[in-house]
Parts: C-alpha cells; structure tokens; sequence
C-alpha cells in the first residue's frame, strides 16, 4: 500500500509532545516502514517586546499534526490510541488523505522556517510611536507606512513645524 499523509487532530499546545509520544509508539512497535514521517509545521517569527529583539517559534496549523504513513489497522490502532490525539482529518472520522499539492504546501511551509524568520511588526498606519533610537531619538512620530518584507516603518515626524517623512527600522520605535 502506498503512504500518504493525513491530518490529526490533538489538543491544542501539545502538537511536540504528541509528536513525540507518537514517535515513540512507533518504534516500540517497529512500525517504521509503515509511519514514516510525523510533522509540526512551525515558523520563526521577529518581533520586539520591551526594546528586546525576540525570535520564537510559531505553529503553523495550531491543534494539527501531519502524519505520512500506510493506512492499515495496525498503524490506526497505533495513532487513534497515541494519548492527545483526537481523530483524523477527514468526514464521518474517515481518514481522508491529503492531495499531492496540499502536501507540497505544507512542506514548502515547514522547510521555509530554515530560510529566514518572518518579521511580525505591530504597528499600522496611524498609530502615534516615539522613535527610542538613532538620529530622531526621543521625538514623537506618527506612522505612515509599514513595509513588513524590509522591517521598515515611514514615520511622519514634525521638524521644525514641518511634516517630515523618515524611514526607520521597525525595532527603533515604540508605541505611546
């Protein structure tokens, strides 16, 4: 029989250690060959809190696991009785497997992680900040632009009673 992956379903927050419960059932049971693979799609993401550069991971899909295996009893009965797993993606309980491109999606996602993290920036065109570092440190701004693919933020600032755009990094500022 061919593998194919499935989507399980598992308590939310514990998508590792169902992993790796799961991971250990398998090889307790020598079923190797017939589960290979067992996924957490997860990102890194960057951010600031308190002035600190933080990089954390994130899931991807929340409460899901992916699981490449064959679909026979045995390897069910392994899964459905795995502790923190729920069920199986799919209708009526039935385990669906995933399409081919639905698969290529999830692992495309899971091996850009190893690129580079994503930039999450708090902050919306409107919201009045205080710049915390270089030039313009400790004048107040409002921004007026964020571009999230550069981590830039064009901050409209009053010099000399004029409006002044500027661009600045997104961790020199803050929200006031």
């Amino acid at each position: 029989m061919k593998q194919q992956w499935y989507v399980l379903r598992v308590q939310t927050n514990r998508e590792e250690t169902v992993r790796d419960a799961l991971l250990t059932r398998v090889r307790a049971a020598k079923m190797e060959e017939t589960i290979k693979n067992v996924l957490v799609p997860t990102e890194t993401i960057s951010e600031i809190k308190s002035g600190r550069k933080l990089t954390a991971e994130r899931k991807i899909y929340p409460g899901y696991i992916f699981v490449e295996m064959e679909l026979l009893e045995e390897t069910l009965a392994v899964v459905k009785n795995c502790p923190g797993v729920g069920d199986f993606l799919g209708s009526g309980g039935d385990a669906i497997p995933l399409s081919e491109k639905e698969v290529e999606k999830v692992t495309a996602e899971a091996e850009k992680k190893e690129e580079a993290p994503t930039i999450k920036i708090d902050f919306d065109p409107g919201d009045n900040i205080k710049i915390g570092e270089g030039a313009f440190k400790n004048f107040d701004g409002v921004v007026g632009e964020v571009i999230a693919d550069k981590g830039l933020l064009r901050v409209i600032v009053t010099i000399f009673g004029r409006p002044t755009p500027v661009e600045l990094e997104y961790w020199q500022v803050e929200k006031t």
